[in-house]
């Protein structure tokens, strides 16, 4: 073994391109797969873990009192199927004024309820105590940490209810609930449903949470349910921004895991082939053919190693910003998010190096079975027959010789061909996939900036201490509307809202003006008529032309849903304005947005609006939009790292073949081939690679794009910003695989053409 050890370190010595090559391609896929993966297991592990300890409730379920008995409900809970129970809590909808713990005013879901514990649903204590007398409440905090004892003591007084006091902050991973009060608390605020939360023996998935509670359900008086949310919905809420990144990411570190696959294969070949002379003498000294493929896979696997490491180390670097932004503006509960398991680096620390020594184990058991004799007279030269006949083919059309001579070399070494010819059709699919991303991405931000300028003006009043505009409503659209180079005013008003049998948080956007951008079906403009975005109708299992029931300051309002948006919160769906003058009409706009025609002077028109009014603020908007900046950058930066991965495959074919034939090219250049014709043969035998390359990949980037764009959760991109390409863009893109082939050609080229005959021929 110590005599393995050495020859591969001088191995690893005297090979030095192919030690980089190896190293530098391991350590470019190792950081893409471990960013898929860290992602990935971000997006599903914490949730799990936090509902688990918590003991969530698979099903939150909703029943009508006025149709079923407190005992009806209990009696459910000894149905088959059912694991445990906890219920019935009665509940109700009380209204929040505006700023009310620095939230939009509207209303707020809450459940009376004697204590945290149970076997269900085990709510964690943040700040404060339990509500144990009339006039406590406790409130849900949805996000990471506490809010801090300072808001402790805040009082809610709701029209039409009971003085109530905070005393206490919770997190419930079952989201059951906003608040909760005490029992007696609750009976005094005369609820008209009432709250039950099962675990079941079957919860693999949606279909089987469905019908267990359907069976549970099925002795209690017809229409008694009025709704149920179910675990499987809020994992979807949690990783729903997270899983719009996954896709493509996902794809890239498979793509570079198969190009990973392709190189390593290719350069571990190829240092067998072009050391056959290397192989003969080892075996001539003395080592067996066990200990020449010990010689031979030590010597890959040690910059795989290196490159394997530091891989991880970039990967682990990388992630922590990555996961932030794809985790911003969760509800979290006590989920750590960005967050990812220790496996992820174990997995690419063994699994990299183990798919490196299969792909050397191929090349490596050649070099076992070849006998020493044969091995030191081949000296590194190919068969000859295979590129020879065609080259001769070539030879007669009209083409240069040089040139003919260069399209025939591929195949002489047809399985290393294919290596190259596999890994440039890889390197295309990514730069197509790239610009394809790229082109809908920027497509979805110009949309958003359709129209011109806008101007976003907010009206002060109590909920953020600002002196209240003296103008009404009306009267503030009016004056918008008369300023020069105003195009169109959008007005909003922002209201906490319930959904029927919905146990989240709903927020409620009221619109008059200009509509919003819309992929499917219409905006809203009829009484009850909303619109949202996919996201939002995903997690409450909502399509167009689905009704449920609208709930505001203690009305309720049956709606449609008449459009899906292109985007939108997974927690907040858009109204048309009459649905909120009959649920609210005491409600008025908050904000306005103001679209400003073209060649008007933004900041300007934003001074001339605060002039209207003390009470109105006006601001210029940041145009740039971060999930096109977060998409367009991962694409250009995996871009980078797969197309010079591919250009580095291409270089060491150019340089192996370069070596192999440096016989031949002393003989041409004997007979009169300059430098600079030695340079077209050797970057022609894989430029035409290349533009196979460019045909081949361009289609399969195309397909990918489509796949990855397709299944981004919070956007529904319309057909329109899908269809990105075009014919100079695609000629463009052909000439992509010839880029790749020739850069990874040229620097070998040079060096071959630099070589002098008698440099050349002495060597042999």
């Amino acid at each position: 073994m110590n005599a393995v050890w050495r020859a591969a370190r001088a191995a690893v010595r005297r090979r030095r391109v192919q030690t980089f090559v190896i190293g530098l391609v391991v350590l470019c896929s190792t950081t893409t797969v471990l960013l898929a993966l860290a992602l990935l297991d971000a997006a599903s592990g914490p949730f799990e873990k936090a509902h688990a300890r918590q003991h969530g409730a698979h099903v939150v379920a909703s029943f009508d009192t006025a149709r079923v008995s407190p005992e009806q409900l209990a009696r459910t809970a000894d149905r088959p199927g059912v694991e445990a129970s906890a219920g019935p809590f009665g509940q109700a909808v009380v209204n929040v004024p505006d700023g009310w713990l620095w939230t939009a005013g509207g209303t707020l879901s809450v459940v009376g309820r004697a204590d945290p514990a149970g076997p269900v649903d085990r709510i964690e204590l943040l700040e404060g105590h339990w509500a144990t007398a009339p006039g406590e409440i406790v409130v849900n905090w949805p996000s990471q940490g506490s809010p801090g004892p300072q808001l402790l003591g805040t009082t809610l007084d709701p029209s039409g209810g009971p003085k109530l006091t905070v005393v206490g902050f919770a997190a419930s991973m079952s989201k059951s609930a906003s608040a909760w009060v005490t029992p007696g608390q609750m009976a005094a605020m005369h609820p008209a449903s009432a709250q039950m939360l099962y675990r079941f023996t079957d919860a693999s998935s949606g279909s089987r949470l469905d019908a267990a509670l359907a069976e549970v359900t099925a002795d209690l008086p017809g229409g008694s349910l009025t709704g149920a949310q179910d675990y499987f919905t809020l994992k979807a809420a949690f990783s729903a921004l997270a899983d719009s990144y996954l896709p493509f990411i996902t794809f890239f570190g498979v793509l570079g895991l198969l190009v990973s696959c392709l190189i390593v294969g290719n350069v571990v070949s190829g240092a067998v082939v072009s050391g056959y002379r290397h192989i003969g003498v080892l075996k001539a000294v003395g080592f067996t053919p066990n200990q020449v493929v010990g010689v031979y896979l030590t010597m890959v696997c040690l910059p795989a190693a290196v490159g394997c490491v530091l891989g991880t180390l970039a990967g682990n670097a990388l992630a922590g910003p990555i996961l932030k932004v794809a985790f911003s503006g969760i509800e979290t509960g006590r989920a750590s998010v960005g967050a990812y398991g220790t496996w992820v680096s174990v997995v690419c620390l063994a699994g990299m190096p183990a798919l490196v020594l299969l792909s050397a184990l191929a090349p490596a058991l050649r070099a076992h079975r070849l006998p020493a004799a044969r091995a030191i007279s081949a000296a590194g030269a190919p068969r000859t027959g295979r590129g020879r006949r065609v080259q001769r083919l070539l030879g007669g059309s009209r083409l240069p010789r040089s040139v003919s001579l260069g399209l025939g070399q591929p195949f002489a070494r047809p399985a290393r061909t294919l290596l190259t010819l596999s890994a440039i059709v890889l390197g295309v699919t990514t730069v197509t996939l790239a610009t394809g991303l790229t082109g809908t991405m920027l497509a979805y931000a110009d949309a958003g900036r359709d129209g011109g300028t806008r101007i976003q003006v907010s009206a002060g009043g109590p909920g953020n201490g600002r002196t209240p505009p003296a103008l009404t409503d009306p009267q503030i659209e009016d004056r918008l509307r008369a300023l020069p180079g105003t195009a169109g005013v959008r007005a909003r008003a922002l209201s906490q809202a319930h959904l029927a049998g919905q146990a989240q948080t709903v927020f409620a956007d009221f619109y008059r003006g200009d509509a919003s951008r819309i992929v499917r079906g219409r905006a809203p403009q009829a009484e009850g008529e909303v619109v949202a975005g996919p996201a939002f109708l995903t997690q409450r299992g909502l399509a167009v032309g689905d009704r449920t029931t609208l709930e505001l300051h203690g009305r309720q309002a049956p709606v449609v849903v008449v459009g899906e948006l292109i985007e939108g919160n997974a927690q907040a769906l858009e109204a048309s304005w009459p649905t909120l003058l009959k649920l609210a009409p005491d409600l008025h706009a908050t904000e306005y947005t103001v679209r400003l025609a073209p060649g008007t002077d933004a900041r300007a028109h934003a001074e001339a609006v605060e002039a209207i009014d003390p009470g109105l603020r006006a601001r210029v908007p940041d145009t740039s939009n971060a999930g096109t900046t977060t998409v367009v950058t991962f694409s250009t930066v995996f871009t980078v790292l797969l197309t010079l991965v591919a250009s580095l495959g291409v270089f060491n074919t150019v340089l192996l073949n370069t070596r192999e034939r440096r016989r031949d090219l002393g003989m041409l250049k004997s007979i009169g081939m300059t430098p600079r014709q030695v340079v077209v043969m050797t970057v022609t035998s894989v430029a035409g690679l290349g533009a196979v390359g460019g045909l081949l990949g361009i289609p399969l980037g195309m397909v990918a794009h489509r796949l990855v764009v397709d299944h981004v959760g919070v956007v529904s991109f319309p057909e329109a910003m899908k269809d990105v390409w075009h014919a100079p863009q695609l000629a463009v893109l052909l000439l992509a695989g010839v880029v790749i082939a020739v850069l990874g050609a040229l620097v070998p080229a040079r060096s071959a053409a630099r070589a002098t005959i008698a440099t050349v021929l002495h060597t042999e």
